[in-house]
Protein backbone atom coordinates (compact mmCIF):
# COMPACT_ATOMS: atom_id res chain seq x y z
CA UNK A 1 0.00 0.00 0.00
CA UNK A 2 2.98 2.15 0.41
CA UNK A 3 4.43 2.04 -2.69
CA UNK A 4 0.69 2.70 -4.30
CA UNK A 5 0.60 6.14 -2.52
CA UNK A 6 3.88 6.97 -3.21
CA UNK A 7 3.18 6.34 -7.26
CA UNK A 8 -0.32 8.34 -6.81
CA UNK A 9 2.03 10.90 -4.91
CA UNK A 10 4.83 10.62 -7.93
CA UNK A 11 1.87 10.85 -10.43
CA UNK A 12 0.02 13.97 -8.70
CA UNK A 13 3.13 16.93 -9.39
CA UNK A 14 3.21 15.60 -12.68
CA UNK A 15 -0.34 16.18 -13.87
CA UNK A 16 0.15 19.09 -11.76
CA UNK A 17 2.97 20.42 -14.05
CA UNK A 18 1.00 19.49 -17.06
CA UNK A 19 -2.11 21.73 -15.85
CA UNK A 20 -0.26 24.93 -15.25
CA UNK A 21 1.30 24.43 -18.57
CA UNK A 22 -2.37 24.14 -20.17
CA UNK A 23 -3.76 27.20 -18.10
CA UNK A 24 -0.57 29.46 -18.84
CA UNK A 25 -0.88 28.42 -22.30
CA UNK A 26 -4.24 30.03 -22.19
CA UNK A 27 -3.66 32.94 -20.50
CA UNK A 28 -1.54 33.84 -23.00
CA UNK A 29 -3.37 32.72 -26.01
CA UNK A 30 -6.21 35.28 -24.46
CA UNK A 31 -4.05 38.00 -24.00
CA UNK A 32 -2.61 37.88 -27.38
CA UNK A 33 -5.61 37.60 -29.07
CA UNK A 34 -7.25 40.62 -26.85
CA UNK A 35 -4.33 42.33 -28.07
CA UNK A 36 -4.31 41.93 -31.34
CA UNK A 37 -7.90 42.33 -31.36
CA UNK A 38 -7.49 45.90 -29.90
CA UNK A 39 -4.59 46.75 -32.22
CA UNK A 40 -7.23 45.87 -35.32
CA UNK A 41 -10.22 47.46 -34.48
CA UNK A 42 -9.97 49.97 -31.93
CA UNK A 43 -6.68 51.70 -34.00
CA UNK A 44 -7.59 51.06 -37.45
CA UNK A 45 -11.31 52.99 -36.35
CA UNK A 46 -9.10 55.76 -34.88
CA UNK A 47 -7.13 55.38 -38.02
CA UNK A 48 -10.27 55.84 -40.42
CA UNK A 49 -11.65 58.57 -38.67
CA UNK A 50 -8.31 60.82 -38.43
CA UNK A 51 -8.20 59.66 -42.56
CA UNK A 52 -12.08 60.65 -43.23
CA UNK A 53 -11.88 64.52 -42.10
CA UNK A 54 -9.56 66.45 -44.26
CA UNK A 55 -7.65 69.54 -43.90
CA UNK A 56 -9.37 73.34 -44.87
CA UNK A 57 -7.38 74.04 -48.09
CA UNK A 58 -8.59 77.27 -50.35
CA UNK A 59 -11.93 78.64 -50.98
CA UNK A 60 -13.67 79.11 -54.09
CA UNK A 61 -15.99 81.96 -54.24
CA UNK A 62 -18.38 82.00 -57.39
CA UNK A 63 -17.65 85.87 -58.38
CA UNK A 64 -21.82 86.44 -59.02
CA UNK A 65 -24.38 85.05 -57.90
CA UNK A 66 -26.81 83.03 -60.23
CA UNK A 67 -30.52 83.52 -60.57
CA UNK A 68 -32.74 80.09 -60.59
CA UNK A 69 -36.21 79.54 -61.77
CA UNK A 70 -38.31 78.18 -58.69
CA UNK A 71 -42.17 76.75 -59.45
CA UNK A 72 -44.85 79.37 -60.11
CA UNK A 73 -42.98 82.13 -61.48
CA UNK A 74 -40.73 82.66 -58.43
CA UNK A 75 -36.94 83.08 -58.55
CA UNK A 76 -34.25 82.37 -55.99
CA UNK A 77 -30.63 83.92 -56.49
CA UNK A 78 -27.96 82.25 -55.13
CA UNK A 79 -24.35 82.50 -54.61
CA UNK A 80 -21.74 80.08 -52.89
CA UNK A 81 -17.75 79.50 -52.42
CA UNK A 82 -17.06 75.71 -52.04
CA UNK A 83 -14.60 74.81 -49.70
CA UNK A 84 -11.88 73.06 -50.71
CA UNK A 85 -9.43 70.65 -49.12
CA UNK A 86 -6.17 70.63 -49.10
CA UNK A 87 -5.45 67.97 -51.31
CA UNK A 88 -6.82 69.86 -54.25
CA UNK A 89 -3.54 71.91 -53.74
CA UNK A 90 -3.20 76.16 -53.91
CA UNK A 91 -5.69 77.17 -57.21
CA UNK A 92 -9.32 77.62 -57.02
CA UNK A 93 -11.11 74.79 -59.06
CA UNK A 94 -13.64 76.15 -61.67
CA UNK A 95 -17.05 76.68 -60.66
CA UNK A 96 -18.76 76.67 -63.67
CA UNK A 97 -19.47 72.30 -62.92
CA UNK A 98 -20.65 73.55 -59.76
CA UNK A 99 -22.76 76.68 -60.86
CA UNK A 100 -24.45 74.05 -63.36
CA UNK A 101 -25.18 71.27 -60.68
CA UNK A 102 -26.79 74.12 -58.07
CA UNK A 103 -29.12 75.10 -61.02
CA UNK A 104 -30.27 71.66 -61.83
CA UNK A 105 -30.84 71.30 -58.25
CA UNK A 106 -33.01 74.27 -57.06
CA UNK A 107 -34.71 74.93 -60.65
CA UNK A 108 -38.42 73.69 -60.05
CA UNK A 109 -38.43 73.81 -56.33
CA UNK A 110 -40.92 75.60 -54.28
CA UNK A 111 -40.46 78.36 -52.25
CA UNK A 112 -42.51 76.69 -49.34
CA UNK A 113 -39.65 74.50 -49.74
CA UNK A 114 -37.05 76.55 -49.54
CA UNK A 115 -38.57 78.65 -46.80
CA UNK A 116 -37.54 75.91 -44.09
CA UNK A 117 -34.58 75.45 -42.25
CA UNK A 118 -35.25 71.67 -42.87
CA UNK A 119 -35.98 72.19 -46.39
CA UNK A 120 -32.67 74.43 -47.16
CA UNK A 121 -30.32 72.17 -45.77
CA UNK A 122 -32.02 68.81 -47.39
CA UNK A 123 -31.21 71.22 -50.68
CA UNK A 124 -27.86 71.54 -49.67
CA UNK A 125 -27.00 68.48 -48.15
CA UNK A 126 -28.13 67.15 -51.75
CA UNK A 127 -26.52 69.37 -53.97
CA UNK A 128 -22.95 68.94 -51.45
CA UNK A 129 -23.16 65.68 -52.43
CA UNK A 130 -23.33 66.01 -56.01
CA UNK A 131 -20.76 68.81 -56.35
CA UNK A 132 -18.04 66.10 -54.27
CA UNK A 133 -18.68 63.63 -56.41
CA UNK A 134 -18.50 65.89 -59.84
CA UNK A 135 -15.12 67.04 -58.44
CA UNK A 136 -13.84 63.76 -57.29
CA UNK A 137 -9.94 62.81 -58.63
CA UNK A 138 -8.70 59.99 -58.89
CA UNK A 139 -10.48 58.93 -55.36
CA UNK A 140 -9.05 62.22 -53.61
CA UNK A 141 -11.94 64.41 -51.97
CA UNK A 142 -11.38 67.75 -53.50
CA UNK A 143 -14.58 70.00 -52.58
CA UNK A 144 -15.59 69.33 -48.14
CA UNK A 145 -18.26 72.38 -48.03
CA UNK A 146 -20.75 74.87 -49.63
CA UNK A 147 -21.29 78.15 -47.88
CA UNK A 148 -24.46 80.00 -49.33
CA UNK A 149 -22.95 83.78 -49.36
CA UNK A 150 -26.60 84.82 -51.03
CA UNK A 151 -29.95 83.15 -50.75
CA UNK A 152 -32.95 85.18 -52.01
CA UNK A 153 -36.16 83.70 -52.54
CA UNK A 154 -38.92 85.86 -54.70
Amino acid sequence: MAKDEKDAAAEAPKKSKKMLFIIIAAVVLLGGGGAGAYFMFFKSSSAEAAAKEPTKGVIATLETAITINLADGHYLKLGFSLQETADAGTETVDLSEAADLAIDQYTGMTVADLSTEKGRLAAKEELLKKIEKAYEEEGKQIIMDIYFTQFVTQ
